[in-house]
């Protein structure tokens, strides 16, 4: 999403502006070219020569250098980010004043913006400031942040600065196209568990990693999102309705409960197949040994793919081989719209990892993909969904 893109950075007068460093560090990995723009408040707290390193640009910090770059710098770029943004800077910039490089530079900057303000809680609440923010906001620009944590003076408060990859994920979200603006999006993850005694359950590898990549991709691109979720230790995104579910029972009744007006389900959960048919009250003693019985699990996909009204359906089919039969028969019974095949056998591939291979079977044919991150894999699978729910 960042290949080739290029984007400002404004740095201000901010304790702050040391995570910058490391926000150009990962926007180059991503592929982008940085050019960063310094205040002369800016250069006290970090030296230009730390960014131009960074970034491998030349920063520009005084307008008279060179008198035409603001106009020359906004004139291609692909978007702005001011981060930290200072109560001095989100002032100017809403009251249209121009008496620096990067002020200059805002104003001749037709593009998108992002800012993320970081300052002091008692200037953050400030009525005048305040102000200041809604016109920028009110204009199009993103606001990120900010957190409330500890701050320079010490205080537990509201006004630091987001981390650098909440601005990340807002700055992927700014170049991405909103082609989901408008639909609502429901998105199963991770595993269920299926308790035997209050201490052991039954559960699977998933991490949830897969399903987050699709909630985190749908917000982006505009959707309001629903995200239904096992046990998972990753960070749900931004923006999304959480729901935390342990077993598959919980998870059956979450979907159907939010099921109206959710224009696609994606079932990217691994939902346990079975569970124990009695669960302990009390932990069981291990020196009397154990038998259990099971019992089949909710079939959560059959019973949405049997509805007369329901969303668009996808459903995954996690194999232990290469054989896409499984998978085409799950299409054909389930009564889904989609499936997303994957062998966990391949290397790269299933379940705890950052990639994935995929084949997403239709009812009107297959497509494979190689190897690829699982946040392409996302987009992937919402491009294919795009052409059905538009």
């Amino acid at each position: 999403m960042l290949k080739n893109k290029k984007i400002l950075l404004g740095v201000t007068g901010s304790v702050a502006a040391y995570k910058s460093v490391d926000l150009v560090r990962r926007l180059t990995e991503e592929g982008a070219s940085v050019h960063v723009i310094m205040t002369e408040a800016a250069t006290r707290f970090v030296t230009p020569l730390c960014f131009e390193v960074a970034s491998r640009n030349k920063v520009h910090a005084d307008t008279f250098q060179d008198p035409l770059s603001h106009i020359t710098l906004t004139a291609d770029a692909d978007l702005m980010v001011i981060a930290p943004a200072t109560a001095n800077i989100i002032g100017k910039c809403a009251n249209g004043l121009a008496d620096d490089m990067l002020s200059t530079s805002f104003l001749s900057f037709s593009g998108k913006v992002v800012i993320a303000p970081a300052m002091n809680w008692r200037m953050y609440e400030n009525p005048v400031f305040r102000k200041n923010l809604s016109s920028l906001v009110s204009l199009g620009v993103l606001q990120l942040g900010p957190e409330k944590g500890s701050l320079a003076c010490g205080d537990d408060a509201v006004g630091r600065m987001s981390d650098v990859q909440e601005i990340m994920e807002g700055i992927r979200s700014a170049l991405a196209q909103k082609d989901f603006s408008g639909k609502r999006i429901m998105v199963t993850a991770g595993p269920t568990r299926e308790y035997i005694d209050p201490v052991r359950f039954l559960s699977n590898r998933s991490s949830g990693k897969m399903g987050y990549a699709i909630a985190r991709a749908a917000v982006r691109r505009g959707a309001d999102v629903i995200l239904i979720s096992g046990p998972s230790r990753i960070e749900a995104p931004s923006r999304t309705e959480l729901v935390v579910v342990e077993t598959a029972a919980e998870m059956r009744n979450a979907v159907v409960k939010n099921l109206k007006g959710v224009h696609a389900l994606i079932m990217a959960a691994a939902v346990s197949d079975f569970a124990p048919e009695a669960r302990s009250s009390k932990k069981i003693d291990k020196s009397r040994g154990l038998a259990l019985k099971f019992r089949k699990t909710p079939d959560i996909l059959s019973e949405i793919g049997s509805m007369k009204k329901r969303p668009f359906l996808v459903g995954f089919a996690a194999e232990t081989g290469a054989d896409l039969g499984r998978a085409r028969k799950k299409l054909a019974d389930k009564g889904a719209d989609m499936i997303v095949f994957n062998n966990i056998a391949s290397p790269g591939s299933g379940f705890d990892v950052d990639t994935n291979e995929i084949t997403l079977i239709e009812r009107r044919g297959e497509s494979s993909f190689p190897l690829m991150s699982k946040d392409e894999v996302a987009d992937l699978l919402l491009d294919r969904i795009a052409h059905f729910i538009a």
